[in-house]
């Protein structure tokens, strides 16, 4: 497959020319890199409004997804998830009302994506005992809850995987949305392999309508690198509308070393990625089975991701994490309860062996609870409201009773310990105190 982005910038950088035009660094620097960092000079295009090299590139990648159309962002998928809520309002039915219905660990940008677009989120939340970073949902839990709704919403909003490799049943979600009329759009943010295992696990191919990958988090793409997928059965609106809504909530200056990224990547994944990532996925199958054996709680999840139940050993995820790094391996994520480790096809043995010295002495003890959600406090103000109000610092143990401005979250997706507008509760404040935080904003009073 061709990288026309990477060909272009490569010649241009080649050619040697007076860069008499932005960035200020003229193609030198202590980087290294930046004869290839460029702007919309002649002939590279423009992500905007791509015509050229960048569209090319675009229709690579949506054959590979087998997707309407994939756009690329170079501001994550953070850009991406405010750009599927702005979608979904711009062509929601007339009966539908400006609300979302949305499992309870969708990530930060979501809630930002409501405030400003000023929509409503109604949660989805977890059925059954979870983890903060998990949202456990069923198609009949769906079914009832959109029968539930006083109006139709504009869209369903889910996350999977979850950051803890918590994957949902997008296919059976996807048919109760479409019986209702109603979207599905899934942050993916976490799985944007999916669609490189067999059979495909990716959103697009069970039924989603619009879906974000943060191409960054699994893929060998720089930091900010994500797509925004059209699903070939969606509205074709979506497809015509998608660049403005993107253009909405992101730079007019991306990143070319970020689109680069991308355009190399789509040769990647049409050669030798597959491959490698099934074998990757082999051998850490076989590592979770290993350190099963000995005794380490594994959670069950997401092919990629090695997730560690710390509270099921009778430890603290940073005790474990520690641990993990006394051997040089430094992991994505830990809380009290979970360590989190992400792996991808680029994977290399040691990646393997030394996590398993890393546990070879490993001996549990006595389970404990896990932290459990607290009741939702009293609703006074939208997201929206409290987000775009006067807002303060204060200390967590002084926090309760005052109303939450941002979201309270124990680590990015998860479900807010405090949803913005809604006043803190002591258990709140209590929780927060024990995940580690030391301030959290709230409105400032009088409101």
């Amino acid at each position: 497959m061709n990288t026309p982005i990477c060909d272009f910038v490569r010649g241009y950088a080649a050619a040697g020319a007076a860069r008499l035009h932005m960035p200020g660094h003229k193609g030198r620097g202590a980087l290294g890199c930046e004869d290839l960092d460029i702007t919309e000079v002649d002939g590279a295009d423009d992500l905007s409004h791509p015509e050229g090299i960048i569209l090319e590139s675009e229709n690579n990648a949506s054959a590979l997804f087998g997707t309407r159309h994939t756009f690329y962002s170079a501001g994550g998928s953070s850009q991406c998830v405010k750009a599927m809520l702005h979608l979904a309002l711009l062509h929601r039915p007339p009966h539908a009302a400006r609300t979302v219905l949305a499992g309870q660990n969708a990530h930060k940008a979501f809630l930002h994506g409501c405030a400003l677009l000023d929509l409503e989120p109604r949660w989805l939340r977890p059925e059954g005992e979870s983890p903060l970073c998990a949202c456990p949902l069923s198609p009949a839990g769906l079914d009832r809850a959109l029968d539930e709704q006083p109006a139709p919403p504009m869209a369903v909003y889910v996350t999977s995987p979850d950051y803890l490799g918590g994957m949902l049943d997008i296919a059976g979600l996807a048919e109760v949305c479409h019986r209702h009329g109603v979207p599905l759009l899934v942050d993916n943010a976490h799985g944007a392999y999916l669609r490189f295992l067999s059979p495909s696990r990716h959103p697009m191919d069970l039924g989603a309508d619009l879906c974000c990958d943060s191409a960054h988090k699994t893929l060998p793409v720089l930091t900010g690198g994500a797509y925004l997928h059209v699903s070939a059965s969606a509205l074709a609106p979506y497809e015509g509308a998608a660049r403005q809504s993107l253009a909405l909530f992101g730079s007019s200056s991306p990143s070319y070393l970020i689109l680069q990224s991308l355009d190399a990547c789509n040769r990647r994944l049409a050669e030798d990625l597959p491959s490698r990532l099934a074998e990757v996925v082999r051998q850490l199958d076989a590592l979770k089975g290993r350190l099963a054996a000995r005794g380490v709680p594994v959670r069950s999840g997401e092919p990629l991701k090695l997730v560690v139940d710390a509270w099921a050993a009778g430890r603290s995820g940073y005790e474990l994490a520690e641990l993990l790094r006394r051997n040089r391996v430094e992991p994505e994520y830990a809380d009290p309860d979970e360590v989190v480790l992400m792996y991808a096809a680029d994977a290399v043995a040691s990646d393997f062996q030394s996590v398993e010295t890393a546990f070879s002495g490993f001996r549990p003890g006595p389970s404990r609870v896990p932290a459990a959600l607290p009741a939702p406090g009293e609703r006074v103000l939208s997201p929206r409201a409290a987000m775009l109000s006067p807002w303060e610092e204060v200390p967590v143990g002084a926090s309760a009773g005052r109303i939450c401005a941002g979201a309270a979250v124990s680590c990015p997706p998860a479900i807010p310990i405090a949803v913005s507008g809604e006043r803190i509760t002591p258990e709140a404040a209590a929780l927060m105190a024990e995940l580690g935080f030391d301030t959290v904003s709230v409105v400032r009073e009088p409101i």
